[in-house]
């Protein structure tokens, strides 16, 4: 489900309001949610949790608010977005505990885990081996979080 109506107004969405950002690599942001969108789709997961992979950042990192994404795209996909829309207000780990509500969240969150905590791409961040060692720690209760589902242990 990476190419639908639907898919491709979440790219160019996304496209637009990430352009010009930079991942912890160097690399064109966008590249990002695009893998994400790619590794769900070939999960076989459906078209609204393809397109939450894509704008899963949006509103987040970019000037694009949830009002405007929800003028734009269904309940289904900006609900989910609502959800990966971390509130800095809100611990990191209340936050991911609530994602396990959500089976398009979860989805979403653990290839976006999976993808942040890749050894090769965290070897060539722009970080130093103290703050890689954090967040393969953070990155790694998340995971048992969210693997955890709704028996996750309090954070």
């Amino acid at each position: 489900m990476l190419y639908t109506e639907l898919t491709a107004a979440a790219m160019r969405l996304a496209y637009n309001a990430h352009h010009g950002q930079t991942d912890k690599t160097g690399v064109p942001y966008i590249f990002h949610p695009y893998h994400l969108a790619e590794i769900l789709s070939d999960q076989g997961e459906d078209e609204y949790t393809v397109c939450a992979a894509l704008l899963h950042d949006v509103a987040e990192d970019t000037s694009v608010t949830l009002s405007e994404l929800e003028r734009l795209f269904p309940p289904e996909v900006t609900e989910t977005v609502r959800l990966l829309t971390h509130d800095k207000d809100t611990d990191y780990f209340d936050y991911v505990k609530a994602l396990c509500s959500d089976v398009r969240a979860r989805a979403v969150k653990l290839a976006d885990l999976k993808h942040n905590s890749d050894p090769e791409r965290l070897a060539v961040c722009d970080i130093s081996g103290e703050k890689r060692r954090e967040l393969s720690e953070k990155y790694k209760k998340a995971f048992e979080i969210l693997l955890a589902g709704d028996n996750a242990p309090e954070p």
